[in-house]
């Protein structure tokens, strides 16, 4: 499989998944430790990415998705943004929005 096609199958089986420098549990970068606390604070369970494991997924999703820094948040296969918008989204109640009926439409 090319990284390509990994990046279209990640998408495909995870209705909301953040691509990010380091894990949840361990970010290694400020943004993408805003970007996971609002992301739990939906309270709902996401996939992620650990971009600085694969140096060729990190080049290949800039390009994919358009758009050249981490964290990419990503919801039923559409980039919603980097850590300010995710984190404007949070404070307008919009993330939670979006996460529970991604997260809703997946289970069912």
């Amino acid at each position: 499989m090319d990284i390509n096609e990994t990046i279209k199958s990640q998408l495909e089986e995870n209705p909301v998944i953040l691509y990010m420098k380091g894990t949840p549990q361990a970010p290694q970068c400020g943004f993408s430790s805003r970007t996971v606390q609002a992301l739990m604070a939906c309270g709902e369970r996401f996939a992620f990415v650990n971009i600085l494991d694969n140096q060729e997924l990190r080049e290949a999703l800039k390009i994919y998705s358009s758009w050249p820094t981490y964290p990419q948040l990503y919801i039923n296969g559409e980039l919603l943004g980097g850590c300010d918008i995710v984190l404007e989204m949070a404070e307008s109640g919009e993330l939670a929005k979006v996460v529970k009926d991604a997260v809703k439409q997946a289970e069912a």
